[in-house]
């Protein structure tokens, strides 16, 4: 019996553990390397108050969860340890004139609450599901479950259909606006780019395919919690005895003639037949010191930032949604100053997580945990140590105001998260999502699964590596690299 590859992996993110679930599956010898005492990277709680109480640091939102469930259940984890709970409505959208839009997943229902907002507009809608629950097989296989080492493979006849279906030239934001006309109605339909670090008017359309996937798949969370995941996949591989080593820094790659042959760790170098780096892309370079691949002139944009804001409230809000977003009068010139000129908005969005509308076990009786998540520019121009403080009030005031009354008098415990704070643990520029979902950082002009044609043996994962981010997506990622990883030891 032939054995399975020695690998090691750098990072212990999301994309790193299920790259370790698949490889120790298929026989392969794992050493799972984390630079911090913990597992989950991005995935995290963060706890306060006396008793201590936590909530979700970083993603809340489940989407595709049949392909985040196939996974682990592929790399032999049992998917009834996963309990997922549905979001019942999806979420709310509260717009700056006082009006309020519910997203339904049943397209009649949905259907209906926009016409009763913007009469005449439902007819968009349903075309537009109709068209993208068509065109959704052929993109989930063009996009997100295929490599491009060359890029002419993503321009291939039959993939260039797909792509002018999808309005992959236009903006999400500019595909939205095929099917709806009202402007609140596409800022409805296009602002799930968000959710990867990317404005609505300059993120490719091929990611229309999130604000369809909310309403066809649903949205979800973990009960307990999206950091509850980290835990169960540690548990899963510490029972198979994959050696996991926190407290770790690598500090290069050793590659000789064209092969990644191992990593350095304090000095000392260790062998192995594989590596795949699970992180932020261009955290990779400075480890490949002495390589021609370490001095490549291209730069990367960083995907946006976020201010976060974690607390504990002594009260509950009647009628509200464990999901809410908080519109200005122009989101799209809120997004602009974000996005293109690394401000911070005089008028900010802002994106409000209440897990016990889901899981009223999540705090004491009569209590709340609230997250309040408002798009921000990265770590790269503003002083955060400030500026984060003065933007936190002005969302708590407006969140307030707008949807939550007698908040700030009802605070216990507060915590604050910023652009800076993310830079430190490792994101690019501080930035929350791996680089940007832009044109010129998407499908094959994006780090690729194997990064470099000319060294073997290494990998990547993680949400700056094709397919991107999003935590379902990332999974998917590692499971190709894997899968390439493991073809090229028995080709």
């Amino acid at each position: 019996m032939t054995r399975g590859p020695k690998v090691a992996i750098v990072g212990g993110g999301i994309g790193g553990l299920t790259a370790a679930l698949l490889l120790s599956r298929q026989g392969a010898e794992v050493t799972l390397l984390e630079g911090r005492d913990r597992l989950g990277g991005r995935i995290a709680f963060e706890q306060g108050g006396e008793p201590a109480a936590q909530i979700d640091q970083g993603p809340t939102i489940v989407l595709l969860p049949e392909m985040l469930l196939s996974i682990l259940e592929e790399g032999g984890v049992q998917r009834e340890r996963i309990k997922l709970i549905e979001a019942d409505p999806l979420y709310r959208i509260h717009y700056s004139d006082g009006r309020m839009m519910t997203k339904r997943r049943k397209p009649e229902d949905q259907a209906k609450e926009i016409e009763r907002l913007f009469p005449g507009e439902s007819e968009g809608y349903i075309r537009y599901m109709n068209q993208m629950r068509d065109m959704y097989p052929g993109a989930k296989a063009s996009v997100l479950e295929r490599t491009f080492p060359r890029k002419r493979d993503f321009f291939a006849p039959r993939q260039v259909r797909m792509l002018g279906r999808l309005q992959a030239h236009r903006s999400v934001r500019a595909a939205a606006s095929r099917y709806f006309k009202h402007k609140d109605l596409i800022d409805a339909y296009s602002l799930q780019s968000l959710y990867i670090g990317g404005q609505p008017a300059g993120t490719p359309g091929v990611y229309s395919i999130l604000p369809y996937a909310e309403h066809d798949f649903g949205i979800w969370m973990i009960e307990g919690g999206y950091a509850r995941l980290p835990v169960i996949l540690e548990e899963e591989l510490r029972a198979r005895n994959v050696e996991i080593r926190l407290n770790t820094r690598v500090q290069r790659l050793s590659v000789e003639t064209g092969r990644c042959r191992g990593i350095v760790v304090d000095g000392v170098r260790e062998e192995y037949d594989a590596v795949l780096f699970n992180g932020d892309f261009p955290n990779l370079l400075p480890l490949l010191e002495g390589q021609p691949e370490a001095n490549r002139k291209k730069s990367y944009r960083p995907s946006s930032g976020c201010v976060m804001v974690y607390m504990g409230t002594s009260k509950r809000w009647e009628d509200t949604a464990a999901h809410q977003f908080f519109l200005p009068e122009s989101l799209s010139d809120s997004l602009q100053a974000v996005f293109e000129r690394g401000m911070i908005p005089a008028n900010p969005s802002f994106y409000v997580f209440n897990p016990i509308e889901l899981d009223p076990g999540a705090a004491p009786e009569g209590e709340s945990l609230l997250y309040f998540l408002i798009p921000a520019p990265d770590a790269s121009r503003i002083s955060w140590a400030k500026e984060g403080r003065r933007l936190a009030r002005k969302v708590l005031q407006t969140a307030e105001r707008r949807g939550f009354p007698g908040l700030r008098d009802s605070i216990k415990w507060i915590k604050l998260r910023t652009p800076e704070d993310s830079r430190k643990d490792g994101n690019y520029v501080g930035g929350s999502f791996g680089i940007a979902p832009i044109l010129t950082q998407s499908g094959p002009y994006r780090p690729q699964p194997k990064p470099f044609q000319t060294i073997d043996g290494l990998y990547a994962a993680g949400a700056s590596v094709h397919p991107g981010g999003g935590v379902p997506i990332v999974m998917q990622g590692a499971r190709m690299a894997v899968n390439q990883l493991l073809k090229e030891w028995n080709p």
